[in-house]
C-alpha cells in the first residue's frame, strides 16, 4: 500500500510524517472539564489550521473575574508571509492592516505576562493553545503550560443533537453575535457560551465530572456500521483499507467518522491489529490516563510498523486531506 505518506521514526522525537516530526506538547496545560470563577478567554486568528506551516494574525484575550471582564488584551500580530484571500475573507484581516502590527516575538511576552497562571477559556481550545505552546517553544524558548477548558467539549457532552460550532451555540442559546472570526468578538461570544451552560448545568444539576464519566463508554457496535451508497471509489486512498482512531477527533464524533470510512469502503476498526492499515491520530489531551502523549494504539502501531507491517500514523487533518 501508498498513500504517497512519508512515515519514519526518530527515538527521541517519536513519530514523522511527511518528514517533519509530529509535534510532542510534554508541558502543556491539562485540559479541565469545570466550571471557575477567574479565567481568561483566548481567541487567535491565524493563516491556518496547522502551527507548523501557519502564522498568528491577531490575539485576543480577555480576563474575567465572577462573569465580570476585568481587563483585556487585544492585538494584531505581523506574520512573515502574505495573508491570502480567503483568510481575509474569512476573518477581514487585510495586509493593509497588519503591516505595521508588532510580530509575534514581541507580542508573546506581553500575552504571556498577561495571561499569568489563568486557567484559559476557548472554543475548540486545542487548536489556540497549541499555537501559543509552539510559538513560545521556537520564540520564547519555554512551553506554554497554563491549563485550559474547552467550551467545544463541554458542549459536546451537555447537547448532543446540535452542531458544535461557536455561531452555532451563539444561535442555539440566543446570544447576539455581531462580528464573526475576529478575535475579541469570539472571546466575548465564547464566555457567554460559557457562563450559559454553567447555569444550564447548575439549574438542571449536573454534574460535569459524572457526564465525563459515563461518556467513556462505546456507545456503537462496529457491526452497525454499513455502507450508505452501493457505489465505491476504488482508487479513492481509503478504499479497502482497516482504518483506526485513536484520541478525540475535532470536526466529527467517532462514530460519524468510522461511518465516513464505511461509505469510501473501506474498514472500521476499534482496535490496533497486524491487519490495520491506518491509523488516525486525534487529540489525546482529554485522556487523563496518557502521561507520554501517546495512546496504547499509537504505541501498538508504532511497534507493528518496526516490525515491517503495512500500516502508516497519520495525523487528523491528513485524513481530512484524504478524504
Amino acid at each position: 500500500m501508498s498513500l504517497g505518506i512519508t512515515i519514519s521514526f526518530d527515538l527521541e522525537n517519536g513519530v514523522s510524517i511527511g518528514g517533519i516530526p509530529k509535534t510532542i506538547r510534554e508541558s502543556k496545560g491539562k485540559s479541565q472539564l469545570a466550571f471557575v470563577d477567574e479565567y481568561v478567554v483566548l481567541d487567535l486568528e491565524t493563516t491556518g489550521l496547522d502551527p507548523a506551516f501557519d502564522e498568528i494574525i491577531e490575539i485576543a484575550a480577555i480576563k474575567y473575574s465572577n462573569g465580570e471582564k476585568i481587563s483585556e488584551f487585544t492585538t494584531l500580530v505581523k506574520p512573515e508571509n502574505i495573508i491570502d484571500e480567503y483568510i481575509t475573507e474569512l476573518t477581514g484581516i487585510t495586509n493593509e492592516m497588519v503591516k505595521d502590527a508588532p510580530k509575534i516575538e514581541k507580542v508573546l511576552p506581553e500575552l504571556i505576562n498577561f495571561l499569568g497562571d489563568s486557567v484559559i477559556i476557548a472554543h475548540n481550545a486545542n487548536f489556540d493553545v497549541n499555537f501559543i505552546y509552539d510559538n513560545c517553544a521556537s520564540c520564547l524558548n519555554k512551553p506554554f503550560s497554563n491549563d485550559f477548558i474547552d467550551t467545544m467539549r463541554i458542549s459536546r457532552r451537555l447537547f448532543k443533537d446540535i452542531r458544535h460550532r461557536l455561531i452555532d451555540l451563539a444561535n442555539e442559546f440566543e446570544i447576539s453575535v455581531d462580528v464573526q472570526h475576529r478575535a475579541t468578538a469570539d472571546c466575548e461570544i465564547t464566555q457567554k457560551v460559557y457562563e450559559y451552560m454553567r447555569n444550564h448545568c447548575n439549574e438542571n444539576c449536573i454534574d460535569l465530572t459524572a457526564l465525563l464519566k459515563s461518556s467513556h463508554g462505546k456507545s456503537f457496535d462496529l457491526a452497525d456500521f454499513k455502507p450508505e451508497t452501493e457505489e465505491f471509489d476504488s482508487s479513492h486512498p481509503i478504499y479497502g483499507m482497516a482504518v483506526c482512531f485513536t484520541g478525540t477527533l475535532e470536526k466529527f464524533q467517532r462514530k460519524e467518522a468510522l461511518q465516513i470510512v464505511t461509505n469510501l469502503g473501506g474498514i472500521p476498526s476499534d482496535s490496533v491489529t497486524k491487519n490495520t492499515n491506518i491509523l488516525v491520530l486525534g487529540n489525546n489531551d482529554y485522556c487523563s490516563s496518557i502521561k507520554d502523549g501517546k495512546s496504547n494504539k499509537q504505541k501498538k502501531a508504532e511497534e507493528l510498523i518496526l516490525k515491517g507491517h503495512d500500516l502508516i500514523v497519520i495525523s487528523e487533518k491528513t485524513f481530512y486531506d484524504m478524504l
